[in-house]
């Protein structure tokens, strides 16, 4: 059987979400929202947005956020096969493709999905580089004129990983943070230096963001 075979990857998404739900369910979280009607959760949450984090924190936000009208985006490697079927375990929906390459049907797609769910991008996967954010999000929230909310996200002390991003695995029983922003809105009909000048700004709150999320889990 080959190592993507569709059956072999449906039973390791099933066992991969047994194990991740009860690894994840050991830690301590607490979150700080700078508002918190931003919140997918909350009942308060009725404007529907763009939610980006860093890809290396992926289970963190699928065990907490799932089952709340989120469609996230995937990449269209073999690699994420798994993690596609597993984002369903956790009551996520899922559009397949990049906002880099060959990525018009998965911006199509996600502009549907839009019109009744929450986005929610890692805007430096599928491959990277670490914690540089792509322009797909921000074209977007200007094209939607939905608000993109930076979810900084962060363990105690968490193994890593000698993958692109460092991917983050938390120790059990360990402290788990957020730190999100307000909604940020992205001005329409940007030409390319607005999307740039976009871009840096929400690449650096999001990664203050996230630096504050793993600040607060240290201390």
């Amino acid at each position: 059987m080959k190592l993507n075979h569709p059956l072999l990857n449906k039973t390791i998404a099933l066992i991969a979400q047994g194990v991740v739900r009860g690894w994840m369910s050991t830690l301590d979280y607490k979150a700080a929202l700078y508002d918190p009607s931003i919140d997918p959760a909350s009942p308060d949450c009725r404007v529907r947005g763009i939610y980006i984090f860093w890809h290396e924190y992926i289970p963190l936000l699928m065990y907490l956020r799932g089952n709340c009208d989120l469609a996230m985006l995937m990449s269209r490697h073999r690699d994420a096969d798994i993690l596609s079927r597993l984002s369903l375990h956790f009551g996520f929906d899922f559009v397949r493709g990049s906002t880099r390459r060959g990525g018009d049907g998965a911006l199509r797609e996600m502009i549907h999905k839009s019109r009744s769910m929450h986005l929610t991008i890692t805007p430096d996967g599928p491959r990277g580089p670490r914690r540089e954010l792509a322009a797909g999000c921000i074209y977007l929230a200007s094209k939607l004129q939905m608000p993109i909310i930076a979810m900084g996200l962060g363990h105690a002390r968490p193994w890593r990983l000698s993958t692109w991003d460092r991917f983050a695995i938390p120790r059990p029983f360990a402290r788990a943070r957020i730190v999100s922003s307000p909604r940020i809105w992205i001005p329409r009909d940007l030409d390319r230096e607005g999307i740039e000048y976009h871009r840096k700004r929400s690449e650096r709150l999001l990664e203050r963001m996230t630096l504050e999320a793993e600040a607060w889990a240290e201390a």
